[in-house]
């Protein structure tokens, strides 16, 4: 049985059906989706099986020094990756079956869900960059489809637009960095590159630091690292189900995935893994300073997953790419569930977003409460839940290898509990501050269900018994110590959450006004006077440019000659034969003097 091939082949048939022939019986779209991710979940529980090796599906082309191949890789990382994309992906299915309900474009909600699911899936995959490329730039399209789902709203258009701009320019380098890396090694598929690369990396060390920070920009694109990452909060825009999806558990965790699977590239050279974990600290302490001042529940738990993807790729540049992994799978349970949860309170509220808009909710929605305090626990890093574990690896291998990116990092985790207190305590304790928040009920079964589900791995996860011998995204045979790592993050957490209930314990406003933080440090507004001026500057020379030589010489010039010489000769054309008898002979005599006289 070929099992890559059926998790490909199922979302791709599901897409295709419900956007060409159950586009208009709504209902059955959406029951086609869900049945297509129930059927990849089971296959991708038999896929844990499956042995290691690679499983050519298509020959593409072939052509002198290159063999194009659509193949998969089945190791114990697409294993691992493949049953997060699946299991999240048949929980947010169930979820959208409800939150989606009345949606006037349900179907093309889930055909679009199915090509997302088909895209990553050919990502998680890929055992070539050719592959790879061509699966994440369907993902940039399938994503930009779902974040525009409301497109007759300018704020999810505009927000559309906006994550597909912001992820061309990284694409654009990841592009860059496998032509490099294939000039280099002669090879594009990733047992190839690395048989080739000790050789190269030793004859060629400045390039292997170009390509491979090209193919970091990609991730940096994909996975929202700065200073790329101005698209990720925007995107909030979508269906929150679909910031579960895909900005919480897969596409974001693409860039962070690419890395590891490429992570003999990143242990070529020094000064790009160097380079890889400052930028992952400092997109994680920033968006951990951004979310203290963010009101909107979505936009909190998006700079959350900033910040956490940015302890991931900071690992993956302090060459621990196993803690980055290990966070990564235990992250895409507790943040789907926050903001699968997150989704329940908007649901309640009537489609409220703003947290002071809320209050009294915990025991409005006990279920979606209780919930989410699992995840936030898990998120906070409190001791024993899946979080917990993940998030120590990161700080052990940065106390080993970086004293200041680990400072940053508890940083991080300080403001990670302060942020996460402020948002439950503001969203679920005190009054109800509108009458949304007081007539809030809890959601129906098929919405709170995926919420209990998940709430289970985000306390679990961080334990080997979860996984199994089939799969290793857990760190194997790590054991915990007690030590400054330990105390460090015990304090901050204590702190943290502290000060959060300090501050807002029975707050009916914010008690801090940080402009900085709020505006995100201005970033958007220093993008946008960026891009005005070079679009303006452009867009001036352009229209000089044809005022001078298109409508100036050419249309004008060009045509003015053509009318001239058109008006000199209408002028012949009188209709006066006195005229017409005068310019015959005057041709006649001048044919005699040519003739007679130039000889």
């Amino acid at each position: 049985m070929n099992l890559p091939l059926i998790l490909l082949a199922l979302p791709l048939i599901s897409a295709a059906v419900i956007l060409l022939v159950t586009r208009k019986q709504q209902s059955i779209s959406a029951l086609i989706g869900t049945a297509s991710t129930a059927a990849m979940f089971v296959a991708s529980l038999l896929f844990l099986a499956a042995k290691d090796g690679e499983t050519t599906l298509l020959h593409w082309a072939t052509v002198p020094g290159l063999d194009l191949t659509l193949g998969a890789t089945v190791d114990q990382l697409s294993r691992g990756m493949m049953f997060v994309v699946t299991t999240i992906g048949l929980l947010v299915h169930i979820f959208s079956l409800a939150y989606m309900k009345d949606d006037a474009a349900k179907s093309r909600y889930f055909g679009n869900l199915s090509l997302f699911m088909f895209s990553m899936t050919g990502i998680v995959l890929a055992d070539n960059f050719a592959m790879m490329f061509i699966f994440w730039e369907l993902v940039g399209v399938s994503s930009y489809l779902l974040i525009g789902h409301w497109y007759t709203k300018n704020s999810a258009a505009d927000a559309a637009k906006k994550a597909f701009c912001t992820n061309r320019v990284g694409d654009f380098g990841f592009m860059a960095g496998i032509l490099l890396v294939w000039g280099l090694t002669g090879s594009i598929t990733f047992s190839g590159i690395e048989a080739a690369l000790p050789a190269v990396s030793t004859a060629y060390p400045a390039l292997i630091t170009a390509a491979v920070l090209c193919v970091f920009a990609g991730a940096a694109g994909k996975s929202a690292q700065a200073p790329l990452h101005v698209w990720l909060p925007d995107a909030m825009e979508g269906p929150t189900p679909v910031s579960a999806l895909i900005h919480a558990a897969t596409m974001v965790a693409a860039g962070v995935y690419m890395l590891v699977r490429v992570f003999f590239l990143v242990e070529a050279s020094a000064t790009a893994a160097e380079a890889i974990s400052w930028i992952g600290g400092i997109t994680a302490l920033l968006a951990a300073l951004m979310a203290t001042q963010q009101d909107d529940i979505k936009k909190i738990l998006a700079y959350s997953t900033l910040s956490q993807l940015g302890y991931m790729v900071m690992a993956v540049g302090l060459l621990a790419g196993e803690a980055a992994m290990f966070h990564l799978f235990t992250h895409a349970f507790f943040k789907a569930l926050l903001f699968l949860g997150s989704g329940a309170i908007i649901y309640a509220c009537h489609h409220e977003q703003n947290i002071w808009k809320m209050g009294g909710l915990w025991k409005k929605l006990p279920i979606t409460a209780i919930t989410f305090l699992i995840g936030t626990a898990a998120l906070v890093a409190f001791p024993g839940t899946s979080g917990f574990w993940s998030k120590e690896l990161i700080l052990e291998a940065a106390y080993e290898k970086n004293n200041i990116l680990f400072w940053i990092a508890v940083g991080t985790a300080f403001l990670t509990a302060f942020y996460m207190t402020r948002a439950f305590v503001v969203t679920f304790f005190g009054k109800a501050r509108s009458e949304n928040a007081d007539h809030a009920k809890e959601v129906p079964m098929i919405m709170w269900l995926p919420l209990a589900i998940l709430a289970v791995p985000a306390v679990i996860a961080g334990y080997k018994i979860f996984y199994g011998p089939a799969s290793a995204l857990h760190p194997t045979g790590h054991e915990f110590h007690l030590g400054p790592v330990f105390f460090a993050s015990i304090g901050t957490l204590i702190l943290g959450v502290g000060l959060g209930f300090a501050l807002y314990a029975g707050r009916n406003t914010d008690r801090l006004s940080i402009p900085l933080f709020k505006r995100r440090f201005f970033l958007d507004e220093i993008y946008q006077g960026i891009i005005a001026v070079f679009h303006d500057g452009l867009a001036t020379i352009s229209d000089l440019l044809d005022e001078l030589l298109v409508d100036g010489l050419i249309s004008k010039g060009g045509g003015g000659l053509a009318s001239g010489i058109g008006n000199t000769l209408r002028r012949l054309q009188s209709g006066n034969l006195q005229g017409y008898a005068f310019l015959f002979g005057a041709g006649v005599i001048a044919l005699i003097y040519f003739t007679v006289f130039s000889v």
